[in-house]
């Protein structure tokens, strides 16, 4: 008899360069990325996850599917078809790279104005100076999860306040080094935050009830 799987959809989004794929490639095959590339368009990966709904109830078999957007600038106007139906946004940000991080409320309007059909330029009564109104995010309770890649390099810099922001937004923060697999490790504290993460997009779409 076949099996009824569901699914969840989750966008990675980000600038080019900051680690989109590899953190994709570490999630969903569990091993490192040898040679990553700039993603053009768009790239779909799939991770099968379990989900129980208690410690006693039997697992759900679930297919998440790992939106990658390529973050450059001269695709912005074409990005909007992939932003339909998320279930669940991932921001990336290069923790050696400032701007790119001062950029996530960017990437989160944009999603926001094509979730809620607004293409045009947002008006300045409807940002705050960042171009970003957090409360327009929250009305939308899509869960979120802010990713610091290129943890190995930050040895000795000072790294972007990641906490603050994720706390800023609703959304808890990991940091990862995407070239060491054991940082993805199942006993890791980036892995553990990713489960419970993926575990909240499916408790959205499938069991609102649930949600805290």
């Amino acid at each position: 008899m076949a099996t009824d799987y569901r699914k969840v959809k989750i966008l990675v989004l980000g600038d080019s360069g900051v680690g989109k794929s590899s953190l994709v490639h570490v999630i969903t095959e569990g091993e490192v990325l040898a040679n990553p590339v700039s993603t053009v368009g768009c790239v779909v990966d799939v991770k099968l996850h379990e989900y129980s709904r208690s410690m006693s109830s039997s697992p759900v078999s679930f297919f998440v599917e790992f939106w990658d957007v390529g973050g450059s600038m001269s695709h912005e106007k074409g990005r909007g078809i992939f932003y339909q139906q998320a279930n669940g946004v991932i921001l990336v940000h290069d923790s050696t790279n400032r701007k790119s991080h001062n950029n996530l409320s960017k990437w989160l309007t944009e999603y926001h104005r094509y979730k809620t059909g607004r293409t045009d330029s947002l008006a300045p009564q409807d940002t705050n100076e960042s171009g970003f109104d957090p409360e327009k995010f929250i009305e939308q309770e899509v869960p979120l999860l802010i990713v610091g890649t290129k943890e190995d390099q930050v040895s000795g810099r000072r790294s972007p306040p990641t906490q603050r922001s994720g706390n800023l937004l609703g959304a808890n923060s990991i940091t990862m080094n995407c070239k060491d697999i054991q940082h993805f490790s199942l006993s890791s504290q980036q892995y553990i935050e990713t489960m419970k993460f993926i575990d909240k997009v499916v408790e959205h779409k499938y069991y609102p009830s649930l949600r805290q």
